[in-house]
């Protein structure tokens, strides 16, 4: 069985990507391996995000991946998100699949935000 543990998006927008998903949450550290680019790499959580530049060889970034994010207190971070001018796709709502926002991402990524249910 084979698991995911990394996750790359190359962007041309990197400090803003980097400020985009920490906005959501998630905790970044920049550094490089070897020769490579500089980039983002989550601190926690698996799989691991990382945010590098895009190469100069394409014209543009991917638009048409798309992530799904579990994120504590949907409302609240939704609120935030509208704030910050991000763009919307669709509000919170209850679905088969939980409690859950569309938003999307400053390369046009659709990034689903789902609600954790709180333990205990």
């Amino acid at each position: 069985m084979a698991c995911i543990n990394l996750i790359v998006i190359k962007t041309d927008k990197l400090k803003e990507q980097f400020e985009f998903y920490s906005a959501l949450g998630i905790q970044f550290h920049y550094h490089r391996h070897g020769n490579g680019p500089y980039h983002y790499s989550s601190i926690a959580g698996n799989p691991t995000l990382e945010i590098y530049p895009l190469p100069k060889s394409l014209p543009q970034a991917d638009s048409t991946t798309r992530l799904g994010l579990s994120v504590e207190n949907l409302d609240l971070l939704m609120k935030d998100v509208k704030s910050r001018g991000f763009t919307v796709i669709s509000e919170p709502t209850e679905s088969e699949w939980g409690y859950g926002a569309v938003i999307q991402d400053l390369d046009g990524r659709k990034i689903e935000l789902t609600e954790t249910k709180a333990k205990g």
